[in-house]
């Protein structure tokens, strides 16, 4: 992990187009502002996780009832 020290009004540059600013410190609270090519989706880390966690349950859909899925529409035609 680097670590950087960055005060108000400073900047991170990461690769050749993301940039994140340091906006504002109050407290133990920082405001930070980030600019980055829309493709590049920016998130909190817990909605990030959330994101992953729902897609993953999503993706592990039971053989058993795709199966049953399968022969239903199957029937179907």
């Amino acid at each position: 992990m680097l670590v950087l020290t960055r005060k108000t009004n400073e900047t991170i540059q990461i690769g050749h187009d993301i940039e994140i600013t340091v906006l504002s410190v109050q407290g133990d609270q920082i405001k930070l502002g980030i600019k980055a090519p829309r493709e590049v989706e920016v998130h909190r880390k817990e909605v990030y996780l959330s994101i992953k966690e729902s897609n993953d349950e999503a993706a592990s859909f039971p053989a058993s009832l795709l199966e049953q899925l399968k022969k239903h529409t199957h029937n179907l035609k």
